[in-house]
């Protein structure tokens, strides 16, 4: 078949390397020019350059306009395919090919909808996440299932292990999706929309602390934000304070969220709901950096007491 390729960062070049690697014909590849946001930059493999490297013709673009609707009809394709692309895809585009439009998104749908998904399931405390290949339809996400694929989630995983883990995930599944429309036996499924969970797009407020969240989902959000995705953070002292790891602590501790106690290898956070009633696990921190750059053992830095806020105390 004929594929007109939409995609972006590592995940579109990762769809695109499946898809050149297939029996199949990439005839067009469409992707966003380079960008200087943060968070574009975290996963930002060219898929212009692949696409280049293989003599397949390239678009640069921002958003799907009428010109380029009128470049991908040129390009004649059988099925659009699609992973990570930011901005609005129209009717008229995802309709074009007789066997419609393709989009791959990294959760298990109809939950996780929206961005970020395999961070916010981490971040959840879910058991597993995926895959899902489904037909792109006029909302985000909502479109009948192909194909999904299912991997757990291990206990010592962060968020960059497991965003790596799900990508392994896309050659299997659009070599899955493609076989079956076009031998004819691809069953779609459509999602249920009371199972249906929205998350939004991720900002610096979402890795602030939450001293009223058990120790073991600040320690779980802790290790989700690993390296190269900004870290978990808080304030102590005045200070802004990040959060490198953590975990929970063996006995039970009450008083006024946000309190350190430095006991054995750690420092212990006083944390959780209902906290003066002394039911609550710790949150233990074990390593923190200061915003010079310097690591610090988090018994040594936090040795004065006092406590760790979620936002800048008032003088």
């Amino acid at each position: 078949m004929r594929i007109v390729t939409f995609g972006y960062q590592t995940w579109g070049r990762k769809t695109l390397q499946a898809l050149i690697d297939s029996k199949h014909e990439v005839v067009l590849s469409v992707t966003h020019p380079p960008s200087d946001h943060a968070y574009k930059g975290i996963w930002s493999d060219s898929v212009e350059n692949l696409a280049r490297e293989h003599g397949i013709p390239v678009i640069l673009t921002e958003k799907a306009d009428d010109a380029l609707i009128e470049q991908v009809r040129a390009a004649e394709p059988d099925v659009i395919v699609v992973n990570s692309w930011y901005t609005k895809f129209p009717k008229e585009l995802y309709e074009l090919p007789p066997h419609g439009t393709l989009n791959l998104h990294d959760s298990l749908l109809p939950k996780f909808t929206g961005f970020s998904p395999v961070l916010w399931a981490l971040i959840s405390g879910e058991s597993e996440v995926g895959l899902t290949v489904h037909r792109m339809d006029e909302d985000l996400d909502t479109g009948d299932i192909l194909i999904q694929k299912t991997m757990p989630i291990d206990p010592d995983d962060t968020g960059t292990s497991l965003v790596l883990k799900t990508m392994e995930l896309i050659p299997d599944a659009v070599g899955e999706a493609l076989d079956a429309i076009e031998s004819g036996t691809a069953t779609w499924t459509p999602q249920n929309p009371a199972h249906r969970t929205f998350f939004h797009k991720r900002s610096e407020r979402d890795n602030l602390i939450d001293l009223s969240w058990p120790a073991a989902d600040s320690a779980r959000l802790i290790r989700v934000l690993s390296d190269p995705y900004p870290p978990a953070f808080g304030y102590y002292r005045g200070q802004r304070v990040q959060l490198l790891e953590a975990g929970v602590s063996a006995g039970r501790y009450g008083g006024t969220p946000g309190r350190v106690v430095v006991h054995g290898d750690g420092a212990v956070v006083v944390t959780g709901p209902e906290a003066f009633r002394g039911n609550n696990q710790g949150l233990v921190l074990y390593r923190v950096r200061t915003d010079d750059g310097v690591e610090h053992a988090a018994a040594e830095f936090f040795a004065k007491g006092g406590y760790v806020t979620d936002s800048v105390p008032v003088a």
